[in-house]
């Protein structure tokens, strides 16, 4: 398997702080509860973060309106695959796995 060729940020702040370009799996696939400035009751699973910009970049990386959970989402070979189409389905996959019954 080829590797994974992350790229850093325009809003990263160190090396280990990398996302592939134009990917935005993690704002798109998991379903986020907390108030997200423009979505106020956050975002159903499946539905772009209006924060995602046309780069597929976060707008509020790093800043504190940021929900803690988007935080927590740190990119790995596991989570971010080969390509965006992968990551999707692996957060689409955890949602899932974490939904309760």
């Amino acid at each position: 398997m080829p590797p994974i060729v992350l790229a850093p940020s325009s809003a990263t702040k160190g090396p280990d702080d990398a996302c592939r370009p134009r990917c935005g799996a993690c704002c798109i696939a998991p379903s986020i509860t907390s108030p997200i400035p423009g979505m106020p009751q956050g975002k159903p699973a499946g539905v772009p973060c209006v924060q995602l910009d046309e780069e597929m970049r976060c707008r509020i990386f790093g800043r504190p309106e940021r929900p803690a959970f988007c935080g927590g989402l740190l990119p790995s070979r596991e989570m971010c695959g080969d390509d965006a189409a992968q990551a999707i389905h692996w957060l689409a996959d955890l949602e899932a796995a974490t939904r309760p019954a």
